[in-house]
């Protein structure tokens, strides 16, 4: 099944409907996307990593969670799949595919699904409309980056003390390869920075960014250095952490942002990239924190992004050992199915 989920789309699967040899398994969703190629011509993919995105959704073994979804990054350009990160997007699908292929049975109203991410072992859970046994994807809701409206899917993270510490180096600010960054991990590894410590305002198109060659070089210098620092060990061939530019707010949010995943500018921003942005705003003394316009406590926290906003809600709390945690963490996505059917992958090469 092909669906969008937030503002990416990506491949829906069975895990019983793949190989169970990971070699095997990640060769034939190369061929589906059609990697690597830059346009993706002869296969699913979209020609940018933000539709070249893979869901594997089964039922869970854990009493905690309905069912388990892993989350596969594949190349464009390049012959490679990942397990090294999360996708919130693509999540936002997850519950909904999952009440399709019959995994979940749907409730009248609305259902809740239990979501463990096997990338990170954390859970999750999504609430979305359902009248009867049929997910209903129609509604008022509007996402930036997305044309149209559908419907609501309240995407909600548990929080607690027992969760990972906020700050994977334990500081609320490093100096990474002589730069000043807060690095979070909400759900997500990031690194804090201000745009204006890297040479520009943060307010480019990602196409300007992306042309930037000597910022390239820059932040492929402090990626490869944070990576080691947040216990990541030699993220060179990884997709995380990301590296996100701090800004102040334009439009009325509490920040501006421009993230990398990790050479390409995003033109939105991750779900999960988002909450740690928000969570790490948060953080008293971190990078970027004099910049935002913080909202008052329990208000949305809005971050701006290069085709409009992602509002998050959360909070950071201490827990009894002294270390930060996300007490709670909560946005608002859309999914829409675009098609169900049988790909025709290209032949393999061996």
């Amino acid at each position: 099944m092909l669906m969008r989920g937030g503002t990416s789309k990506g491949a829906y699967f069975l895990a019983e409907d793949l190989p169970a040899d990971r070699a095997a398994r990640d060769d034939l969703l190369l061929r589906v996307m059609g990697s690597p190629d830059p346009r993706q011509i002869d296969g699913l993919g979209g020609a940018h990593p933000l539709t070249s995105k893979v869901a594997v959704v089964s039922r869970s073994a854990d009493d905690a969670a309905d069912v388990d979804y892993l989350f596969l990054q594949t190349g464009v350009e390049t012959a490679e799949v990942s397990d090294r990160q999360n996708c919130g997007n693509l999540l936002a699908g997850v519950g909904p595919f999952a009440v399709e292929r019959g995994l979940v049975p749907a409730a009248d109203g609305e259902t809740t699904v239990r979501i463990r991410m096997l990338n990170t072992g954390e859970l999750a859970t999504a609430t979305f409309p359902s009248p009867g046994r049929v997910v209903s994807y129609d509604g008022e809701t509007e996402i930036s980056g997305v044309p149209g409206t559908a419907a609501a899917i309240v995407i909600e993270f548990p929080g607690g003390a027992d969760r990972q510490p906020l700050l994977p180096t334990g500081n609320a600010r490093d100096d990474v390869a002589g730069v000043e960054v807060t690095c979070v991990d909400n759900g997500m590894p990031v690194v804090l920075i201000r745009a204006a410590d890297l040479g520009v305002t943060g307010y480019e198109s990602p196409a300007e960014l992306e042309g930037d060659t000597a910022l390239a070089a820059r932040l492929g210098e402090i990626r490869l250095a944070a990576g080691k620092l947040m216990g990541l060990g030699d993220v060179r061939d990884t997709t995380v952490p990301k590296l996100t530019l701090l800004a102040p707010p334009r439009d009325g949010g509490a920040v501006c942002t421009r993230t990398f995943i990790p050479i390409r500018c995003h033109t939105s921003i991750g779900v999960l990239g988002a909450a740690s942005v928000a969570a790490g705003l948060l953080v008293p003394g971190g990078t970027g924190r004099e910049l935002a316009v913080l909202p008052d406590a329990g208000e949305r926290l809005r971050v701006e992004h290069p085709t409009g906003f992602l509002d998050v809600e959360t909070d950071v709390a201490q827990g009894p050992s002294g270390s930060l945690h996300a007490a709670r963490t909560a946005v608002v996505r859309t999914a829409r199915k675009i098609f169900d059917g049988t790909v025709h992958p290209r032949p393999s090469d061996t």
